[in-house]
């Protein structure tokens, strides 16, 4: 099929009130595709579920190494954090490491999504900073590499050396030459490709083996880096971070704006990547549980599931009303 198909539906009493639909590829160590759901070869912006890739140039270029970036580094590089402060001190420290302040970032200020970090705020009429943004995990490490290979301060330009290598492992990994981007809510390009290319390169993290190349070190550095630290690369309630703790097996997950997901699952050397094309983040949430228990590494019944999948909906009365579900064919 070409067209997007039904994904999660939002159940009220007898009736599929709301419905989302989108596009899924599973994909295999080799790149092929395991099972699809709506049009593999549809073009998407991966957001910030790229993540991953962008990061491949700070590891791979021995950047990592020369800062002495610890897994902890690695993860909020990977990150769309809630701006607590688990997320910012760390990200602090780490610039006060390269000698930079938060003047350095160009990702921009917003307030933090964490609700103690944004009352304190207000609390004390204080405006947010750059290390408050999602992104500044990710912002650090494009300093880190520019920096280290002694690059200029714009990172974020499209023809900035840092962006050049970004797109170079990204479409070495997607197996595809990218047609464009489009510039994030942090400012850096996002690189499209297909889903499916996104879909092989997650599958690509999950089958490399540390030690055979200096790409695949990297890759399995940051897939081990997440599972390790899933409080990190979102932060606690954000599906991210709960159904990575959920799941039986190592699993590294990545959330991207606009309702995209992308799941490594290293044991089985498989990768996922969906689109739900109205950008509702329930649905991607919704549905990329499903394709977790679908795939057996997620229980169905598990208390961090059924707030995502399956999910009740109440009224203001604490009466249930509804339900959140994916459609019988992703289970």
């Amino acid at each position: 099929m070409t067209e997007p198909v039904k994904m999660t539906e939002i159940w009220r009493g007898p009736l599929a009130e709301s419905v989302h639909r989108g596009h899924a590829v599973i994909c295999d160590a080799a790149g092929e595709i395991v099972d699809a759901w709506g049009d593999p070869e549809t073009m998407v912006l991966p957001r910030s579920s790229a993540k991953m890739l962008q990061a491949l140039p700070l590891v791979e270029s021995g950047a990592a190494e020369a800062h002495r970036l610890t897994p902890e580094h690695l993860a909020l590089a990977c990150a769309s954090h809630e701006g607590a402060a688990i997320h910012t001190d760390r990200v602090g420290a780490w610039l006060a490491n390269l000698g930079l302040s938060d003047d350095d970032f160009r990702c921009g200020a917003h307030m933090p999504k964490d609700s103690e970090a944004r009352n304190a705020l207000i609390r004390a009429g204080k405006e947010p900073c750059q290390m408050h943004n999602n992104c500044s995990g990710k912002h650090a490490g494009f300093l880190t590499l520019a920096k280290h290979m002694g690059w200029g301060p714009d990172y974020v330009e499209p023809e900035h050396e840092v962006q050049k290598a970004c797109l170079q492992a990204f479409e070495e990994i997607t197996g595809e030459t990218s047609p464009g981007f489009g510039i994030d809510g942090c400012s850096a390009p996002n690189f499209a490709s297909s889903l499916h290319g996104m879909g092989r390169a997650m599958a690509r993290f999950a089958a490399a083996e540390d030690g055979r190349s200096a790409r695949e070190s990297a890759e399995v550095r940051l897939w081990q880096a997440m599972i390790a630290h899933p409080d990190l690369v979102a932060g606690e309630g954000r599906a991210c971070t709960e159904l990575m703790r959920a799941c039986k097996e190592p699993v590294a997950l990545k959330t991207g704006a606009e309702a995209f997901f992308i799941a490594i699952l290293p044991t089985r050397k498989l990768g996922i990547a969906l689109k739900i094309v109205d950008g509702g983040t329930r649905a991607a949430e919704c549905t990329i549980a499903a394709l977790l228990v679908r795939l057996g590494v997620l229980d169905a019944d598990h208390p961090a599931t059924r707030k995502f999948m399956n999910a009740p909906i109440t009224n203001w009365r604490g009466i249930e009303t509804g339900m959140i579900k994916p459609v019988d064919s992703l289970l």
